[in-house]
C-alpha cells in the first residue's frame, strides 16, 4: 500500500498545477506569454542550476548503471517498435509524410522528465530518488533525440531522393549538427559540466553552492505553475483519436514494459524500480512538439497528446505507484 505521505505529496503537486491553471485563465497574468516566460525561466535558469548541483555531487562509485539500462533498454525498444509500426503503416498510405513515423515515435516515448519529472522525483522520492532520475535525464535527450533524428533524417533524405531521383545526402553533416545541438542544451550541458566537475573531486564552494541551491529550489513551484498555465492556454483542436492512442502508448504500455524489464530482466525492486517506472510513465514532453514543428508533421496531434497525457497523469501516477508497490510485494 502507498503511504498517506506519498498521497499527500502527489495531491499537493496537482493542487499547485491547478493553481497555475487558474492563474492561466486570469487575463491579468498575461495569458500564454506569461506561461511561456515562466517555462523558459525554469528551463534555462532554475533547472540547469539544479541539474549541475545534483550531478556534481553524484558518487560515481554508486552510479546506477543497471538501473539506467533497465530504463533505456525497454524505452528504446518501444521507440523502435512504434517507429517500425508507423513506418509500415505509412508505406500503405500514398500521401504519408516522411517524418510521421519518427514524430509519433517520439510522442509515444519522450517524457516530460524535466519540467514535470524533476518536481515529481524531488517531491516523492527525495534526493536519493532524484539522483536516479537525473541519471536518466542526463542521457534521456541525448539517447532518444539522437536515435530519432537519425531515423527521421534518413526517411526525409530517402523521400527527397525519391522525389528528385537523387540519392546524395550529407548525412555526416546532419549527424554532426545533431550531436552539437544535443550537447549544447540547457538540460544535457549542465549535467555534463556537473559530471566533469564531479570527476575533479573538488567540492563546490559554499557560497556558490548556496546560490545554486536557492535557484534549484525554484524549479518545483515555477515548473508546476507553468505547466498549469500552459494547460489553460493549450487548445485540443482535433486529433483526439490519435492523441488517445499515443497517450495509451506513453502512459500505459511504456511504463509496463519498464516495470517488467526492470524487475524480471534487471532484478530491480523498491525505490530504483519505482523511480524508473514513474519516469517511463511521465506524460509526453514538449520536445515532441518541437520535433513535430521542426518537420511540420502531426503538430495538432502532438499538441493534443501533450495535453491529454498531462491530464491523464493525474490518474496514472498514483495508479503506477500503487502497482509497483503491489508488484514488488508479490514478486
Amino acid at each position: 500500500m502507498m503511504s498517506a505521505l506519498v498521497f499527500l505529496k502527489l495531491f499537493a503537486i496537482f493542487v499547485v498545477v491547478v493553481v497555475g491553471w487558474l492563474a492561466g485563465r486570469a487575463r491579468f497574468f498575461g495569458g500564454g506569454e506569461a506561461a511561456r516566460a515562466l517555462s523558459n525561466t525554469a528551463f534555462y535558469l532554475f533547472a540547469p542550476a539544479l541539474l549541475f548541483r545534483t550531478t556534481a555531487r553524484i558518487d560515481f562509485a554508486t552510479m546506477p548503471w543497471a538501473t539506467i539500462a533497465a530504463y533505456f533498454v525497454p524505452v528504446v525498444g518501444w521507440l523502435l517498435a512504434v517507429y517500425a509500426w508507423r513506418r509500415w503503416r505509412a508505406g500503405q498510405e500514398a500521401n504519408a509524410a516522411a517524418a510521421e513515423p519518427s514524430v509519433r515515435a517520439i510522442t509515444a516515448t519522450f517524457g516530460n522528465t524535466v519540467q514535470l519529472g524533476i518536481p515529481i522525483a524531488a517531491a516523492l522520492f527525495g534526493e536519493t530518488g532524484l539522483s536516479i532520475h537525473l541519471a536518466i535525464v542526463s542521457l534521456h535527450a541525448l539517447t532518444l533525440l539522437t536515435v530519432l533524428t537519425v531515423l527521421v533524417e534518413l526517411d526525409v533524405a530517402r523521400a527527397a531522393a525519391k522525389a528528385a531521383q537523387n540519392e546524395r545526402h550529407d548525412l555526416g553533416a546532419t549527424l554532426l549538427l545533431t550531436a552539437r545541438n544535443t550537447i549544447i542544451h540547457p538540460v544535457v550541458l549542465p549535467v555534463l559540466v556537473g559530471l566533469a566537475w564531479n570527476v575533479t573531486g573538488v567540492e563546490i564552494p559554499q557560497a556558490v553552492d548556496q546560490i545554486l541551491l536557492m535557484l534549484g529550489q525554484a524549479v518545483v513551484p515555477v515548473c508546476l505553475i507553468a505547466i498549469g498555465m500552459s494547460l489553460a492556454h493549450y487548445g485540443i483542436k482535433g486529433a483526439a483519436r490519435g492523441a488517445i492512442g499515443l497517450t495509451v502508448a506513453k502512459m500505459l504500455v511504456q511504463p509496463a514494459l519498464v516495470l517488467l524489464a526492470g524487475h524480471f530482466v534487471f532484478g530491480l525492486s523498491g525505490l530504483p524500480l519505482t523511480v524508473i517506472v514513474m519516469c517511463a510513465g511521465l506524460p509526453s514532453g514538449t520536445n515532441a512538439l518541437m520535433f513535430s514543428q521542426r518537420y511540420a508533421t502531426q503538430e495538432a496531434e502532438t499538441t493534443a497528446t501533450i495535453v491529454v497525457s498531462t491530464l491523464a497523469f493525474v490518474f496514472t501516477a498514483p495508479a503506477w505507484l500503487w502497482a509497483v508497490s503491489r508488484f514488488s510485494a508479490t514478486h
